[in-house]
């Protein structure tokens, strides 16, 4: 029977450029359970990028075509309807030979990389101007994600990535959520959302309903970590059990109320209606230590030494979600009005020792991941041995994407798709 199509289709998939004509591929960057992302470059433009491939599907040894993820379908369709200087820009989305490739803007660092650059090369800690730059930012494309109706929903150091030039970009949309008008409980979709070290209290006591305060409390997890350098609430997660049944986080809500106190009904009158309020009832009762954390006693350097450093942070711990500071409150916060004022490129005030070496790349051992590629496009440069830094990798693959990894970021190297990054020096943000 003749198909009156065919000849359209063929017509149509020949007039097509392939992945490997429109880019070539300068290394391989991290892999993780999703699949791979690769450095490459515009056959155009010569603009570097970041592909994003996303592995088939395999039963045993033989791969198949199943579909396309929840978590590919998610981070496509928000990332083409989003253009913010803060967060990640998708450039293009390739389906080839039943393969997705996503094509982003490039990024040379991330937060996870500043933080180990300061804790194991530099042994310092993050400058203040340095710090303060780099949450502001971040708080500027989250205040933009959340006017969209958008939770990211994974905010942590790897996730979040810097440009060559000092501009932040919010990255991996892969958990993220339209919340306007849901039809049903955010639960339902996703038992379980955000890597564990930085999941809000209302999140390990079983809510089934929640909002943008869960990004809040991230930011104020990752505000912390840049401050000390090591995360501040690093527990041990409980896995779910056969039934994908959510345990009781009790490890990890100890290492919160070790800080910050366990909460009391007064300042979170909805704890009580908690589903995990009676396990919470029988841990050891903790007071409130986040001010002695910030300023320590015992002869440790001090981690937050502004009074209004350590307001903010008292504002995104807030227990209540509905006392919590929001993205928009925290981004008027009186901290980023004193000294040191915040700038556009992050780096500014930096010395070129306190910034992190440019991201490493390696030679793929999955070449198969990628079409065939022509002689002149297999030309590489010699690549480095990429060092890998497991530290936020979240251990449940449910909630995992490999762009989370070490060395997975991506965004670009240019000031932001807003174009108005100031170029004075020390100029004040917004």
């Amino acid at each position: 029977m003749n198909d009156p199509m065919r000849a359209y289709r063929a017509r149509r998939d020949a007039s097509r450029r392939t992945v490997v004509s429109k880019y070539q591929i300068l290394g391989f960057i991290s892999s993780g359970t999703y699949g791979r992302v690769y450095k490459a470059q515009s056959s155009d433009d010569g603009k570097i990028h970041a592909i994003k491939k996303f592995k088939p599907d395999k039963e045993g040894d033989v791969i198949t075509y199943t579909g396309i993820s929840q978590s590919a379908i998610r981070e496509i369709a928000l990332n083409r309807e989003i253009s913010h200087e803060n967060v990640v820009a998708l450039k293009e989305v390739i389906l080839e030979e039943k393969s997705i490739y996503m094509v982003f803007e490039y990024a040379e660092h991330d937060f996870l990389q500043v933080i180990h650059h300061h804790s194991q090369v530099q042994r310092g800690q993050i400058p203040p101007a340095v710090l303060k730059s780099l949450i502001y930012q971040l708080l500027n494309g989250l205040v933009y994600l959340h006017s969209c109706h958008i939770l990211h929903r994974d905010l942590k150091p790897a996730n979040i990535l810097i440009t060559s030039v000092g501009v932040v970009k919010i990255a991996d949309l892969g958990l993220a959520r339209l919340i306007y008008q849901p039809l049903q409980a955010l639960f339902v979709g996703d038992k379980v959302v955000v890597t564990i070290w930085y999941r809000a209290p209302e999140l390990l006591m079983g809510a089934k309903h929640y909002n943008k305060a869960v990004d809040c409390w991230a930011v104020g997890c990752v505000m912390a970590e840049l401050a000390s350098l090591r995360p501040i609430f690093k527990g041990e997660e409980a896995k779910l059990d056969s039934k994908k049944n959510v345990p009781f986080q009790k490890d990890q809500l100890l290492r919160i109320f070790e800080v910050l106190g366990t909460p009391k009904e007064s300042d979170w009158p909805g704890v009580v209606n908690m589903p995990e309020y009676h396990n919470m009832k029988r841990l050891d009762p903790f007071e409130d230590r986040l001010a002695n954390w910030c300023r320590p006693t015992n002869g440790l350097p001090v981690r937050v030494d502004s009074e209004q450093g350590y307001s903010l942070l008292r504002g995104l711990f807030a227990y209540d979600p509905d006392q919590r500071l929001t993205a928009k409150d925290a981004l008027q916060h009186k901290w980023f009005h004193e000294d040191p004022l915040p700038t556009w490129n992050a780096f500014e005030t930096a010395t070129n020792k306190q910034i992190p070496p440019h991201r490493r790349i390696t030679q793929d051992e999955a070449p198969s991941m990628l079409p065939v590629q022509t002689n002149q496009t297999q030309a590489q440069a010699p690549v480095q041995t990429h060092a890998q830094a497991q530290a936020h990798i979240s251990k449940s693959a449910s909630s995992a994407s490999f762009t989370s990894l070490s060395g997975g970021g991506y965004a670009g190297g240019q000031s932001g798709s807003g174009g108005h990054a100031p170029t004075k020096k020390k100029a004040r943000v917004g």
